[in-house]
């Protein structure tokens, strides 16, 4: 017996290989087979290049079949896969090369030059969407190779994902194999998989969301996805009608409302909806039901946990809460000295179960800050929970902005702006914005006159990925602080709350 993840996938491929697992509108089709032939190509020339159980493969690749039949060959031969931003800049590469020290930096031939300076020593191969690239050369002697599922621990490293962090220093969870399984087989049960189900998907793959939460399921269930490599509204309408399931982020919701041929009878075979990543306004949620008769099942997870809760298949799905813990899944909402609150009253959030990951990688001082004495990690969101046990969200800690489904802590953004010339300091916070949930804003206090929006923005060029650089900058004389010196983010929220509209 093995712990391996990738075990329990293989055991659910259907006995007809033939299956279509992935079909893709620029790539065409690839079969259960397929997949599996890529995966063994894969394993084969890794292992042969000196790769062993433990270590690690920072990927940073468009989406594309081969660059998720290369995360299935990374679990297959006991590798740890580290997926990047594809938005990530090489300075941000140069930190995460640093920390996870990779055996293999795989990337694409557009991007290889201008990272090679941050990648250092490390190798490079390269792997286009297009399904080209040194990699893809470099197995060829391993194809049609048969490679074993490596004998690893359920409790063994099957991925590290780095999540930002308040210290403007991104942190790298560590996910194990028993951690994916369980977390899969029970999304897999709970909403109601049955043979035939077809999934739509648009998500990125460097992503719990996309990488995990959709692609497992289909996985576990044997079935096709019809297979984005980014999410555009017509597109999606028009492949509604061949699909039953469907996972997004609140954005792909709001843009498909915005679509006047999407309506009921589009989506008459989808059975679920879901969607995740980022708060769903109630007013979604509503104008959703109003125009197809159809619930959003919203769910709730995070980088360290996968999914934690959910609303319910068959069940009321109320807008504005995220549902009931998974099965195996504990949750409480605590009080500031740590004691569980009664329902109704806000805390923080708390969580413990199989899903929970290991701690964070070669930070056990932040692992131990953020666990609890009797093993329930600290979310750092706060919410409620009612007398049934259903969760409702009701802020964030540490000033967490999701944009586009995208977890964006600001103080790495307000290290960056507080290094430009001219800058006195810097506060980033999240604006209420119809596509994107929230908007990264800078508001700026400067030494300068002269200092504008432009210079500030034209300073953060290769510094941050471009989903973290704000929409707009505004000056100010002073930031409003409390008594205790803090910035008060909440009055500047609420000064330049209708910036967007």
């Amino acid at each position: 017996m093995t712990g391996n993840v990738f075990a329990l996938f293989e055991s659910r491929f259907p006995s007809d290989r033939d299956a279509l697992f992935i079909e893709s509108p620029t790539r065409g089709r690839f079969s259960y087979g397929d997949a599996a032939r890529w995966t063994d190509r894969f394993a084969g020339f890794l292992t042969a290049s000196g790769a062993v159980p433990g270590d690690r493969i920072a990927v940073q690749v468009d989406k594309s079949p081969e660059a998720l039949f290369l995360y299935f060959a990374c679990l297959k031969a006991g590798l740890i896969f580290l997926p990047l931003n594809t938005g990530y800049e090489a300075e941000e590469i140069r930190y995460f090369v640093g920390d996870a020290e990779p055996r293999l930096f795989v990337t694409s031939d557009a991007a290889a030059g201008a990272i090679a300076d941050a990648v250092g020593q490390t190798t490079i191969h390269t792997l286009n969407a297009d399904g080209t690239g040194s990699l893809v050369d470099a197995s060829t002697a391993h194809d049609g190779t048969t490679f074993t599922v490596q004998a690893v621990a359920a409790d063994d490293l099957a991925s590290i994902i780095y999540t930002s962090g308040t210290t403007g220093r991104p942190k790298g969870a560590m996910l194990t194999h028993d951690n994916l399984a369980s977390n899969a087989l029970a999304l897999h049960r709970i909403w109601g998989f049955v043979p035939g189900d077809v999934l739509l998907h648009a998500l990125p793959i460097y992503h719990v969301h996309g990488l995990f939460v959709a692609t497992h399921c289909a996985v576990l269930n044997g079935s096709p996805m019809l297979f984005l490599e980014s999410f555009d509204a017509k597109t999606v309408l028009g492949l509604l009608p061949r699909a039953t399931v469907m996972m997004g982020v609140p954005t792909f919701y709001t843009r498909l409302l915005n679509e006047p041929a999407f309506d009921a009878t589009a989506c008459a075979s989808i059975r679920l909806f879901v969607s995740g990543s980022a708060p769903l306004l109630p007013e979604t949620f509503a104008a959703f039901k109003a125009r197809t008769g159809q619930s959003i099942l919203e769910r709730y997870g995070m980088t360290e946990a996968g999914m934690i809760t959910s609303n319910p298949l068959d069940g009321e799905r109320l807008p504005g809460t995220v549902g009931y813990p998974l099965p195996d899944v504990s949750v409480r909402v605590s009080g500031e000295d740590g004691a569980p609150l009664p329902a109704g009253e806000v805390g923080g959030l708390e969580v413990r179960g199989p899903n929970v990951f290991k701690g964070y990688w070669r930070k056990p001082e932040k692992t131990a800050e953020d666990m609890t004495s009797d093993g329930y990690f600290r979310t750092g969101d706060l919410a409620s929970s009612g007398e049934d046990g259903r969760v409702s969200l009701v802020g964030r800690a540490k000033d967490l902005i999701i944009s586009g489904g995208l977890n964006i802590y600001p103080k790495e953004i307000e290290t960056e702006i507080d290094a430009v010339p001219g800058v006195g300091e810097s506060a980033v916070i999240g604006l209420r914005h119809a596509d994107f949930g929230e908007a990264v804003v800078a508001v700026v206090t400067r030494t300068d006159g002269a200092l504008d929006e432009d210079r500030v923005l034209g300073a953060l060029d290769g510094k941050l990925a471009r989903f973290k650089r704000p929409k707009r900058v505004f000056f100010v004389e002073a930031l409003p602080r409390n008594a205790m010196g803090k910035v008060r983010k909440n009055a500047l929220r609420d000064r330049f709350d209708d910036t967007f509209g």
